[in-house]
């Protein structure tokens, strides 16, 4: 497990999650944590820049460019081993595998093998001091990256990840983790597990934009990101990306929804 210790931040920092190739969304993000006056050493994406949406490449880009601090998610980890899939723990046979078949091979041919070296260098897990607390960054989960944690998950099987992440990088007031798509926050035996959840995708609610995380000397707090996603359903469609999670950028609903524990389906 490669680890990355960010050292101390001062001021606003903000995490967020599954860009998904979606370089409305991202710039949208950008344009928050300018206004914030976050600089970029401490935006903090917990993995999955690309996947499911048109513009991988792009948004690859422009987040190193800005010099923003990632973890591998299963897509940075599957594109740096040229994986046939991408590795998101999608049940067998499910509408989400046969859909993620199609991105995938749009995401395939269109990151870079630099890019991919640059992948292989990403850490599983980072931590970072802020205001008094120490932070742990994941994509998944602490034994997994393509484990999926709900806010209904048992405490005990979030407890057991919180030891794993401390066995590896030490112990931690607060886990920051995205992959599975919804925000939250779980107090587990006094450590805080926080999803900051996506910014490339709704979160399945009905409404269109993203979500992500912002800390501040008061503590963390899951905010909305609202922007146009008319250029990225466009995107989609001229690629041919359209099983569905296209239609998922205006509507804000999933096309698919077996990852998902039954409580948050909404009739889906």
């Amino acid at each position: 497990m490669r680890i990355a210790d960010l050292g101390t931040f001062r001021g606003p920092v903000i995490a967020y999650g599954g860009a998904l190739a979606n370089l409305s969304a991202l710039g949208a993000l950008l344009r928050e944590a300018g206004r914030a006056g976050v600089p970029g050493a401490q935006v903090i994406c917990t993995g999955d820049i690309a996947g499911i949406g048109a513009q991988p490449a792009e948004c690859i880009a422009a987040t190193r460019a800005y010099g923003h601090r990632l973890v591998a998610g299963n897509i940075e980890r599957q594109l740096s081993a040229s994986a046939a899939d991408s590795g998101s723990g999608y049940p067998p046979g499910s509408v989400a595998r046969r859909i993620a078949a199609k991105w995938w091979q749009h995401t395939d041919a269109a990151v870079t093998a630099e890019a991919r070296d640059w992948m292989e260098t990403l850490p599983d897990v980072a931590v970072f001091a802020h205001e008094g607390r120490r932070y742990a960054v994941v994509h998944g989960a602490g034994t997994s990256a393509s484990r999926f944690l709900w806010p209904s998950t048992p405490a005990a099987v979030f407890g057991r990840e919180i030891e794993a992440i401390a066995a590896a990088a030490g112990p931690v007031d607060a886990v920051i983790a995205g992959h599975a798509g919804i925000a939250f926050m779980r107090d587990i035996a006094g450590v805080l597990w926080i999803n900051a959840g996506i910014i490339g995708q709704p979160p399945h609610d009905g409404r269109r934009g993203g979500r992500y995380l912002r800390l501040d000397a008061d503590g963390a707090r899951i905010l909305r990101l609202d922007y146009d996603p008319a250029p990225a359903f466009a995107a989609m469609v001229a690629a041919g990306l359209t099983q569905g999670w296209d239609l998922a950028l205006m509507t804000g609903r999933w096309p698919c929804t077996e990852m998902l524990p039954e409580t948050l389906r909404r009739g889906c």
